[in-house]
This record gives structure tokens, C-alpha cells and sequence, in this order.
């Protein structure tokens, strides 16, 4: 998708997403077939539920459909919310992984995985796991000091409400 393209998409769909209290994420363009695949991912502090990507998924359809920037060949939209596995790169991305557990690769070279405590305008509060019965210790991480971070998925951890029961 060109630069042209992807800006005037942003900017003719970040009002119809801000209007639902969402934040436009990521608008992803590929060929599936003869056919294009326009992809607008959407989230909130709260996440986005099903209902809520089906109504945008209306509006952008009626938006793309009044203008001509998808140009005339067909596509196939989906609006969605980020996958479970989805980067974290934005500041917001952290405040909302705040209590998941994330796979951090260093800037200096290394990992670590560490559960995120609290996020601030510098870095992040962190707890990681003891190993082989050790408790767990605290480290504070900052920004710049991370690479790339992406929330591991945890099947088997128990609900803070469950554990306080």
C-alpha cells in the first residue's frame, strides 16, 4: 500500500474509529487473489468486543463507498482487534498489558520475561519469576533499554480474584 494510500485512509478512518472510543492501531493492505485484503486493526483500555467491530466494520464500508480512495478494483475488508500476540510498541500497548506477562528482547542483547507491575512516562515496573522455587524479584526497565516486547500468552495462571478467594 502506497504512502499516499495509507494516509489518506488514516485520515479519513481515525475519525470514524476516535468517534467509537478506539484508537486506529494498524491498516494492513494485501492482495488475496485478483481481490485486495484492506485489514484496519482497532483497541481500547478496555479491548474492543465483537459487536463493536462489526458496527465499525458498517461505517468504514459506507465511508470507503462515498470517496474513491480504495480506487475501483473489489476488496475485502475486516476490522478486528490486535491478536493476543500483537508487539507492544506504543506506550498505551503497555498500560494495557499492565499484569500480563511479556517477553522483552534488550537493546543490549539478551530476554527477559517479566510480569508488567506499572507504566510510566519512562519505563516499566516489573516482576520476574523466580526460577526453580525462588521468589519472584522486582526490576525497573526503561524504555529505551527495550527492543522489541510482546505479551506471552499464559494458559494455567490463576485470576488475582481467585487467588485472593
Amino acid at each position: 500500500m502506497s504512502t499516499t494510500q495509507s494516509d489518506r485512509l488514516r485520515g479519513l478512518l481515525e475519525p470514524l474509529v476516535a468517534a467509537k472510543g478506539l484508537d486506529l492501531e494498524e491498516i494492513e493492505m494485501s492482495r488475496a487473489g485478483k481481490r485486495r485484503m484492506l485489514r484496519i486493526i482497532v483497541d481500547s483500555d478496555e479491548g474492543v468486543e465483537l459487536d463493536a467491530c462489526a458496527e465499525l466494520s458498517r461505517e468504514v464500508s459506507d465511508k470507503l463507498d462515498e470517496t474513491d480512495v480504495m480506487g475501483e478494483d473489489e476488496y475485502v475488508l475486516e476490522v478486528s482487534s490486535p491478536g493476543a500476540d500483537r508487539p507492544l510498541t506504543e506506550h498505551r500497548h503497555y498500560v494495557r498489558a499492565i499484569g500480563r506477562l511479556v517477553k522483552f528482547q534488550l537493546a543490549e542483547g539478551g530476554e527477559l520475561v517479566a510480569r508488567i507491575l506499572e507504566a510510566d512516562d519512562e519505563g516499566l515496573d516489573l516482576e520476574v519469576p523466580g526460577v526453580k522455587g525462588r521468589k519472584a524479584t522486582a526490576r525497573r526497565i526503561a524504555f529505551t533499554d527495550i527492543a522489541k516486547a510482546r505479551v506471552e500468552i499464559e494458559f494455567n495462571r490463576k485470576d488475582k480474584k481467585e487467588e485472593e478467594a
